[in-house]
């Protein structure tokens, strides 16, 4: 669509819609929902890929509260998030812009009463934002609720939803959903699961993705670096790299990603320890303390938060400043996703990715995803040798901290609950992997006696 829009009112959004995307600071809308809010007005499905930052959540939320202005009723839309955060902020967004006409949300997620969420369905919300595993429960575990009316599903981060990690609950809701519906899907990596797309959706879909012609995946403003590094001193380079980002910026926000809910809790403790105040964020906590860190993150009442990749979609914090890899994901995708937390909507930001040797492979995979080439972020490699051992050994009594907290136990309990849903036994279960792993013993001590005997005969 080459039509030339300075403002929301030229895509035909209502009056009080246009006012209240001026209250908070929004004049001009931005090319996908320039190019997916009229096709989503004349009743059309669309699939729309842009980059992080690009306003994908009110590419559909605004033409979806027109229409909802237009017949109300609930259950009118339901959107479907990967993670419980983004499920929040959605849902926050859909809050903002439907106050003039009083709208009624409900966020369905787990780690969360299901008692209570049962009864805000049961009230018939305008809008449900829903994580698929506790929304198939629902469904699964009472009859309170209908989304058999529902004019709109919306799958955001689609390409995660239809990775094949959630088929199961998708196949559930999908039987609870009318066959005369509006389907919109978006993400900022959704090329992959265009073919998956088109499966679900029996109407001729209209598809949107950003064209730019540098061919780069992530956005101009976004500086792109790495920190030499090896395994053993990875997490005094971390250190070191946040110092150097204070010494120039005092306020920016800063958020670190890393791979487990270990590694992740274990640096929490750390960096805390030794002075750089910040909150945790991943699987092993509590919902209520997800969001409570979140809140003081998105506040600025900690200036740093580490998190696995459960906050790596979708997440709309405008004073992040630079993200860390603390450690490269395997997915070229999953890095878009990490750095796209900052340089959003036309801001600057910094990425800066830790990297070993064993490292280069899935950098040299990211570089050409993106189209471009990371460059070295310089530190002073003498001071990370100042810090090393007294980051060593301020880790390792985090380490011993862990493993007095209840940590540990509430992992296995969460292992025990995933057995459970997909129909496994977690005892026998259990009890095959006692198994395995006494044959995996004796297996080594054969293979340990053989090498003795071998020396012996040598000798």
């Amino acid at each position: 669509m080459s039509i030339d829009i300075n403002n929301f009112a030229d895509l035909k959004l209502n009056s009080w819609i246009v006012k209240q995307c001026d209250s908070i600071g929004l004049k001009k809308p931005t090319p996908i929902q320039v190019n997916c809010i009229p096709r989503i007005l004349s009743g059309e499905d669309c699939i729309g890929c842009a980059k992080t930052g690009s306003g994908k959540t009110l590419a559909f939320a605004l033409p979806i509260l027109q229409k909802l202005c237009e017949d109300p009723y609930g259950i009118f839309a339901l959107v479907l998030t990967p993670t419980r955060e983004l499920a929040f902020q959605i849902a926050d967004q859909f809050a903002v812009i439907g106050k003039a006409i009083n709208i009624k949300k409900s966020v369905i997620v787990g780690g969360m009463d299901m008692m209570v969420q049962g009864k805000e369905l049961a009230k018939h919300p305008h809008i449900v934002v829903a994580t698929p595993g506790r929304l198939a429960d629902h469904l699964e575990s009472c009859d309170t609720f209908s989304l058999r009316k529902i004019k709109f599903l919306v799958l955001d981060e689609a390409d995660r939803l239809l990775s094949g990690h959630f088929d199961e609950q998708i196949r559930t809701i999908f039987q609870a959903l009318p066959k005369q519906k509006q389907s919109l899907f978006f993400s900022a990596t959704i090329t992959d699961a265009l073919d998956q797309v088109r499966q679900v959706s029996p109407n001729k879909i209209y598809m949107w993705e950003s064209k730019d012609d540098s061919g780069v995946a992530t956005v101009e403003q976004l500086k792109q670096h790495y920190v030499l590094t090896s395994n053993e001193s990875r997490d005094a380079y971390l250190v070191e790299v946040v110092r150097t980002f204070r010494n120039t910026n005092e306020h920016g926000s800063i958020m670190i990603f890393t791979d487990t809910c270990k590694n992740c809790q274990l640096l929490c403790m750390t960096l805390n320890e030794v002075g750089f105040t910040n909150v945790a964020l991943h699987a092993m906590i509590k919902q209520r303390e997800r969001l409570s860190a979140l809140s003081k993150f998105k506040s600025n009442l900690v200036k740093i938060i580490i998190a696995t990749d459960v906050a790596s979609r979708g997440l709309d914090i405008p004073t992040v400043e630079l993200v860390i890899n603390h450690t490269i994901p395997n997915i070229p995708k999953e890095y878009i996703h990490r750095v796209g937390r900052t340089a959003r909507a036309g801001r600057g930001g910094i990425a800066i990715s830790l990297v070993s040797p064993y490292d280069i492979k899935l950098i040299h995979a990211i570089e050409a995803t993106i189209g471009t080439k990371l460059t070295e972020y310089k530190i002073d490699d003498n001071e990370v040798v100042t810090i090393f051992t007294q980051i060593s050994v301020t880790k390792r009594e985090a380490e011993i901290k862990l493993d007095e907290t209840d940590f540990y136990e509430r992992k296995l309990i969460n292992e025990r609950k995933k057995m459970i849903l997909s129909g496994k036994d977690p005892d026998e279960e259990e009890k095959k992997f006692a198994r395995k792993l006494k044959k995996h013993r004796r297996l080594l001590k054969k293979t340990n006696l053989d090498t003795r005997e071998n020396r012996s005969d040598v000798s």
